[in-house]
């Protein structure tokens, strides 16, 4: 239905936006008739909602029916990645700097499996260290062991070589303006304001010598890493 025909009916419509849009100004267009929005902003003010501390602070209200565009993209292939809410994680930048400079020394495991620093499961998206390729690391750190509580390393290491060796640039992300942008897997569209969890986008950032942001982006206030996350299969229906 586009505009014309709705207004033919005396519809109100609204647009949404979560990273332009004031609290009042989303609750404003969740109320008329009509509101066209994705699938993400849809998400992420269904989570900022279900952490409200107050009614007031609430933009949803309950829904009829939608009309979906490019459903087998949105129920289907995007469906599969969880949308998460973190908060301010501060973490020393000078780690994901030595790690990426570190993971460049390391050296992949073989085919035969009988020398290397670590192997890669490019199925799982996964790296795991060899015997070897903890002492080796541990040596280029100048520290005695990576899960030391009082100067973790593991961390930055593992991401580090997840970086190196499981994402590629212009391929899963592309680096514009001296940032790390995310290119969706299934559409190719790239995610402008997306950023991986957990300290790998720092990892790339760091691979890829830009700019790495002290605290990741607030969201309205000051939250504990990963407050909150749905994914479209786990929607409240």
């Amino acid at each position: 239905m586009d505009g014309s025909s709705s207004s033919l009916f005396g519809a109100v419509r609204g647009t949404d936006s979560i990273r332009h849009g004031p609290r009042t100004k989303r609750r404003r267009n969740y109320t008329c008739d009509i509101t066209y929005t994705t699938n993400s902003e849809l998400g992420f003010d269904y989570l900022r909602d279900n952490m409200a501390t107050a009614y007031s602070e609430v933009v949803q209200r309950p829904f009829n029916y939608c009309i979906i565009d490019e459903v087998d993209s949105v129920l289907i292939d995007e469906a599969r990645t969880p949308l998460i809410i973190s908060g301010q994680v501060e973490k020393p930048t000078e780690k994901y700097l030595r790690a990426a400079q570190m993971a460049r020394d390391l050296q992949r495991q073989n085919e035969e499996g009988t020398t290397g620093d670590y192997e890669v499961d490019e199925k799982a998206r996964n790296v795991l260290l060899t015997d070897e390729g903890f002492a080796h690391a541990e040596e280029l750190l100048g520290v005695n062991d990576l899960y030391d509580p009082d100067n973790p390393w593991a961390h930055y290491v593992f991401n580090a070589i997840k970086a190196k060796e499981l994402f590629t640039r212009d391929v899963n992300y592309i680096v514009r303006n001296n940032e790390v942008v995310i290119v969706d897997e299934f559409t190719g569209r790239i995610m402008v304001g997306r950023r991986w969890s957990d300290g790998l986008h720092q990892a790339i950032e760091a691979k890829e010598g830009v700019e790495i942001p002290k605290t990741k982006p607030k969201p309205w206030r000051p939250l504990p890493t990963k407050t909150s996350s749905c994914s479209i299969p786990n929607w409240p229906g």
